[in-house]
């Protein structure tokens, strides 16, 4: 029974969630690493979301015969004219929009307000039902107001604060950039040197796919992201959309996050379409629905490819319950992570599968 693969997966589940409960308990213990690996992650991130769209760049220079110094320095040189670039480009608009929006916010809440009145002024006309439903809507919103608005400035000031502290992280990642550019070949044989035999051929072959896979990952949901962005900047500009630039850099941004990405775009977008002309926000919602269309259907599969092939109700499980275990982290970072453990997973099941049959053929 012991040989059987239930029985293995079972003990498997067993230990680990006997570790995850002897960890619980001591928890203590690891909250300076806890402190270390918090301080450390958003400049690490954003340093290897860097290192995977600058490689392609570095390996092209240094087939250049240009030395790795010299590669390095011109990535980082790039890299700064780039971000220049777009702030020349796209930064005095969004500044523009940004004052525009916030002058105008009392006059858009106003408007709202009144959007609000005449619902509850001509309730009356509404059947039954809905008429229930607005009347226990209503209620919500009566009882909740002050509780969302505390709640509201309580996220706002840590929102801020988190802010702040992120801007001097960020200093940190050109470092974490510039090592990985060096080093990164150094990575995957010094993991490797701690095994040998098979061992280290399976190590090395699973280092390798889940490079491929983070690159591929990173590399082509950006690309995604970027023309998504576009699509909406063009839409919103067409139907003359207030606030264009600054909604379709939300959408852009929202669209990292698989399936709700979409979703949360589209809710700013809908409201100031709403507030300026009520029929806009048809046209606002057909934009969100072609561009999302044409993303799904025509630039994923060629952007993406295989690399990432997670059935659609994974992805909404994977997400939902990464945003419950670790907030807006765990739906931006659930969805990397899970094609990370798949294709180690995939690995294992590989190398089980071929010393299956080598048993079986030297019994024969």
């Amino acid at each position: 029974m012991t040989n059987k693969l239930w029985f293995q997966a079972g003990i498997g589940i067993l230990l680990a969630m006997l570790i995850i409960f002897m960890f619980q308990e001591i928890h203590e213990v690891f909250q300076p690493i806890v402190i270390i690996a918090k301080t450390i992650f958003l400049p690490l991130l954003i340093g290897g979301v860097l290192f995977y769209l600058t490689r392609p760049l570095l390996h092209w220079l240094e087939s250049k015969k240009f030395p790795r110094w010299a590669s390095i320095t011109s990535v980082l040189a790039v890299v700064i004219f780039v971000f220049w670039l777009i702030y020349a480009m796209i930064g005095p608009v969004i500044g523009e929009q940004s004052a525009s929006l916030a002058k105008n916010t009392p006059e858009m809440i106003e408007e709202g307000e009144k959007w609000f009145d005449y619902l509850l002024s001509h309730r009356d006309d509404l059947p039954p039902q809905a008429q229930d439903s607005v009347e226990s809507a209503i209620s919500n919103v009566s009882n909740n107001v002050n509780d969302w608005a505390v709640g509201f400035g309580t996220w706002l000031l840590s929102f801020l604060q988190g802010f702040v502290q992120g801007l001097f992280l960020l200093i940190l990642a050109p470092f974490f950039l510039v090592y990985m550019l060096k080093d990164h070949e150094k990575f995957a044989p010094f993991v490797a040197g701690f095994f040998s035999g098979e061992r280290k051929t399976w190590m090395r072959k699973t280092l390798h796919d889940l490079d491929v896979t983070l690159r591929s990952y990173i590399q082509g949901q950006l690309l995604v992201s970027f023309l998504v962005g576009l699509m909406l900047l063009i839409g919103y500009l067409i139907i003359g959309l207030d606030y264009a630039l600054l909604l379709a850099l939300f959408g852009m941004f929202t669209n990292v996050i698989p399936f709700l990405g979409p979703y949360i775009a589209v809710v700013p977008a809908m409201f100031i379409a709403l507030l300026q002309e009520p029929q806009m926000a048809l046209y606002v919602a057909i934009i969100m629905l072609v561009a999302q269309q044409i993303e799904s259907n025509f630039i994923s599969p060629n952007v993406m490819g295989k690399a990432l092939d997670i059935h659609p109700l994974t992805v909404i499980t994977v997400i939902l319950a990464a945003g419950n275990i670790a907030g807006i982290w765990g739906v931006i970072l659930a969805i990397p992570f899970y094609a990370v453990v798949k294709t180690i997973l995939s690995n294992l099941y590989q190398k089980r599968t071929e010393i299956r049959e080598a048993a079986g053929k030297e019994i024969e």
